[in-house]
């Protein structure tokens, strides 16, 4: 059969080629047409349409003043839908741009199938009538959205959470110091975010942590959307070295983490690697966002446990003074680092084993080939 995948992000890179590997056990005729970045392009064999580098744009400000190219994008995806006709359509999170590509693709008479939820319990509630209508199946991969989409009478399939599958399988490199040539010194790992706005925000306040830990060697996990030398802008002279696709090496082998708010921040909880998560933005788009989202919570890891597991900054609290407090504390306060590995543990029961990936792989195969909804 025919799939056609659509990531918008470094992270739904990760999970949409790990999926691609898992269709393909269950359909060994399948072939792909894709959206996305470097491991969805390895995982399918195929180049993307267009990579993830050209899609991620992150809140109000941003999307606007990228507009033309969004609408660009989109009529590109539209017209290779058209001419290619797969047999089925996945769509990884992205929402913004995923559900009018669902809204052609229903035109077209496609099956349309959504793997990760949009997070739309956090704002824009109201989307799910649109999703009722657009998406054929829905897989959702957060313990709480089963009974979000229930409560609006549409039945999902809860598959557990793919970022397990790719830690799992993941094989750690004892020798990641010596390999990157990094001193034997604790490491506080700095984990900026894989867009622009958030490296441009949020990296500064990070880098200025060097001068208040000098027991400690600061290590950037960079995206592999940008260059070493683009982080060389904010790093300067201070020897502060960046590490590409070793971001799991870089999270183990550390003390604690600043984790800028979004997927890093789960899969530091689920390696239980101390953190405190950060978050900054243009000032209007913040102040649209604290108006319409309906969540208390920003990182994954708190809104799984429904409580205050780890430490949230954002805006004006993203300061490097209250980074460094925070630090401070899971660094040396035993009991708050206790605490924070504690609320990890509660964590891990919510979010089940790994297996997301191949129980989402035979689902959509076996929807697809019986060709039910």
């Amino acid at each position: 059969m025919k799939y056609y995948l659509i990531a918008g992000e470094t992270s739904g890179d990760l999970h949409g080629a790990n999926l691609i590997k898992s269709i393909k056990k269950h359909d060994p005729e399948a072939t792909f047409d894709i959206v996305g970045g470097d491991l969805m392009s390895a995982a399918a064999e195929a180049k993307p349409l267009i990579h993830t580098s050209q899609m991620a744009f992150m809140g109000f400000i941003e999307v606007l003043k990228n507009l033309n190219t969004i609408r660009k994008n989109l009529a590109t995806v539209k017209a290779d839908l058209a001419q290619k006709s797969p047999d089925t359509l996945i769509l990884i999170d992205f929402p913004g741009f995923n559900l009018k590509v669902a809204a052609y693709a229903k035109k077209l008479g496609l099956k349309v199938y959504y793997y990760i939820s949009p997070k739309i319990w956090a704002w824009n509630q109201g989307r799910v009538h649109k999703i009722k209508r657009l998406v054929d199946h829905m897989f959702c991969i957060l313990p709480f959205e089963v009974d979000f989409y229930k409560s609006f009478n549409y039945e999902v399939d809860y598959i557990g959470n793919p970022l397990l599958d790719a830690i799992s399988a993941y094989s750690f490199n004892d020798n990641f110091k010596q390999d990157n040539k990094l001193p034997d010194r604790p490491i506080i790992a700095l984990l900026p975010g894989s867009r622009q706005m958030e490296i441009e925000k949020i990296l500064p306040e990070m880098v200025n942590l060097f001068y208040l830990f000098p027991a400690h060697q600061l290590v950037i996990a960079g995206a592999p959307n940008f260059s070493a030398d683009h982080y060389k802008k904010y790093t300067g002279d201070l020897p502060i070295p960046v590490v590409f696709n070793q971001t799991y090496d870089l999270l183990k082998q550390s003390e604690a983490a600043v984790v800028t708010s979004g997927t890093a921040t789960l899969e530091a909880g689920i390696l239980k690697i101390p953190q405190v998560v950060v978050y900054r933005a243009n000032k209007i788009s913040i102040l649209i966002a604290r108006a319409v989202i309906k969540v208390q919570f920003i990182s994954l890891v708190n809104l799984i446990n429904n409580f205050l597991s780890v430490r949230e900054l954002i805006q004006d609290d993203c300061t490097t003074r209250s980074i460094a407090d925070e630090l401070a504390l899971l660094l040396n306060d035993k009991d708050h680092r206790a605490s924070v590995l504690e609320n990890y543990e509660l964590l891990a029961e919510k979010l089940g084993e790994p297996g997301a990936s191949e129980r989402a792989a035979k689902l959509i195969v076996g929807y697809s080939k019986n060709n039910t909804f």
